[in-house]
């Protein structure tokens, strides 16, 4: 079976619903777009990541930077670039400094910071020129007040450039009961709209998260929101030794995950991602509430209800082998 150019997920939330507002692609809103990057000691590739993003051809955008404490020549390079660039494109401020995900959602939920649509980014990445203009060419099929996510695949490159794959094609529907147990979207895809943006001011940046882009797909499919998964990549990932977070795919990755498995390392993901979800539980649709609960009720039961309790969840993971992981996992107390 073909897969569609992209994927989306539309379930709304109750006060979503029977809205008529729906604007056209390729409206006249021009769009400003706040790129919020993480840096911490990213010499090596982030003139690269900054020239990709000059040269996109959605023009409308500025740079904010959160440096987590960098001390090679990361603040050098990004003041270069603030007074090459000029007329406000670039500016740059301290990060909370508790790690990556911290610092995105502390970025994120920065009051300072107002757009019509924001963009994560890595400081490593290379962004393909159109990634901010098919982004926002798919947000604006959604209703301004509803939040709306866009992720995409990724082009993996080594550290010197060469191409060396694709990130995994899913082809399962995108909603919250497969972002319970699985992420589909890397941060360094992701683009929202303003109503996500307040949406995650209201969940807090406090949070204690497992990381930032899984708890986005998390959040906005919670609350109905609509998630666009473009299977087009827009960027360049690299891959190379400092990397925080790699690619997911490869024999290697997935016999690690096997391994994390029977440590608990997934299950002390899903906590995270459960306690912070009922941190916000009131904003979450009915519907994402009945999984959440029946998930709980999985991981709480013991021998075979606790496979009743998560077929009555409804989650699901997006390969055979994830699924038949997941059915593992829960019989070991694994979820």
């Amino acid at each position: 079976m073909v897969a569609p150019l992209s994927q989306v997920s539309r379930r709304s939330n109750l006060d979503y619903r029977n809205r008529n507002d729906i604007p056209q692609s390729g409206s006249e809103h021009v769009g400003r777009v706040a790129i919020l990057l993480c840096t911490y000691n990213g010499e090596r590739f982030l003139a690269q990541q900054l020239e990709s993003i000059a040269g996109q051809t959605h023009p409308h955008w500025v740079v904010v930077v959160s440096d987590d404490g960098s001390t090679d020549s990361t603040l050098e390079i990004l003041r270069e670039y603030a007074e090459h660039w000029g007329d406000g494109k670039l500016s740059v401020r301290r990060g909370p400094g508790r790690g990556y995900a911290a610092n995105f959602l502390d970025i994120t939920c920065d009051e300072s910071i107002e757009a019509d649509f924001y963009a994560w980014a890595d400081q490593d990445d290379i962004w393909q020129e159109n990634k901010l203009e098919s982004a926002l060419q798919r947000l604006r099929q959604s209703p301004a007040q509803v939040p709306a996510l866009y992720c995409s695949r990724t082009q993996l490159i080594d550290e010197h450039g060469a191409r060396i794959g694709l990130s995994p094609l899913f082809q399962r529907p995108i909603g919250f009961t497969n972002a319970l147990v699985q992420n589909v979207g890397g941060g360094n895809t992701m683009v929202f709209n303003h109503a996500a943006r307040q949406l995650f001011k209201r969940a807090g940046a406090d949070l204690d998260i497992v990381s930032h882009d899984w708890w986005a797909y998390l959040l906005v499919s919670g609350v109905g929101g609509w998630i666009f998964y473009d299977v087009s990549p827009t960027i360049l990932y690299r891959q190379h030794d400092t990397n925080l977070i790699g690619s997911n795919t490869g024999v290697r990755v997935q016999l690690k995950r096997v391994r994390m498995l029977f440590r608990g390392r997934f299950r002390g993901w899903n906590q995270k991602n459960i306690a912070a979800l009922e941190s916000i539980r009131c904003q979450l649709n009915e519907e994402s509430r009945k999984s959440l609960d029946f998930f709980k009720q999985a991981r709480a039961s013991r021998g075979f209800a606790r496979l009743i309790w998560l077929r009555r969840s409804g989650v699901y993971r997006q390969s055979l082998m994830g699924n038949l992981g997941l059915v593992l996992a829960t019989m070991f107390d694994g979820i």
